[in-house]
C-alpha cells in the first residue's frame, strides 16, 4: 500500500471516538511505529486536526462548541467533576493552569466517558503523581467540547450546582 492511501486509511481510523495508539496503527499496516508518527505529522501538515492523547491519536473534526471552565476542587472530587462533564454530554479536551511564575501548563486529556474518567483517576493514583491543580491551590481550567452550546450550558449549570466552578471559592 502506498503512503497516500495508508494516510487516508489512518485518517478514517482516527475519526472513531476512541484514541488509537501509533503502535496499534503500525501493527495494522505492518509498518514501524515511526512510519505512523511520520504519517501523522504529514496529515497534521495538511491541516488534519489530529490530537495526541495519552491513549493515542484521535481526529478532532466536525463542528463542535468549546468552553473553558475555571474550576476548583479537592483530589477526592476529581472523578465526580469529570463524570459530571461527561454525563452531561461533554468531552474534557485538556486541563491547564496559569502559574504566577512559570506561566501556562497544559495537558491533553480527551476524556469522553466514565471509563476514561476511571482510567485517569487510577493512573493518577497508581503513578502517585500530583495533578496540575496542586500548583495553583486547586484552581485549574478545563477546555470542554460538546455538540451544542445548550449542552455546555447544562455542564456549566451542573458544575455550578456542585460548587466546582471557581467563582464559588
Amino acid at each position: 500500500m502506498d503512503g497516500d492511501k495508508r494516510r487516508q486509511e489512518i485518517k478514517n481510523m482516527l475519526s472513531n471516538t476512541t484514541p488509537i495508539s501509533a503502535a496499534k496503527i503500525a501493527k495494522y499496516f505492518n509498518v514501524s511505529r515511526q512510519v505512523i508518527v511520520q504519517d501523522i505529522a504529514l496529515l497534521r501538515a495538511l491541516n488534519s486536526n489530529i490530537i495526541s492523547t495519552s491513549k493515542g491519536y484521535i481526529l478532532n473534526e466536525g463542528i463542535r462548541k468549546q468552553r473553558i471552565f475555571e474550576v476548583c476542587h479537592t483530589n477526592d472530587q476529581i472523578a465526580d467533576e469529570l463524570n459530571t462533564i461527561v454525563d452531561a454530554g461533554g468531552r474534557v479536551i485538556d486541563v491547564f493552569i496559569n502559574h504566577k511564575i512559570y506561566g501556562e501548563f497544559r495537558a491533553t486529556l480527551f476524556i469522553t466517558s466514565r471509563r476514561d474518567v476511571n482510567d485517569f483517576v487510577e493512573l493518577v493514583k497508581s503513578e502517585k503523581v500530583s495533578p496540575l491543580k496542586q500548583l495553583t491551590d486547586e484552581y485549574h481550567y478545563h477546555t470542554v467540547e460538546a455538540d451544542s452550546e445548550e449542552i455546555l450550558d447544562i455542564i456549566e449549570k451542573e458544575l455550578d450546582k456542585k460548587h466546582y466552578l471557581a467563582r464559588h471559592k
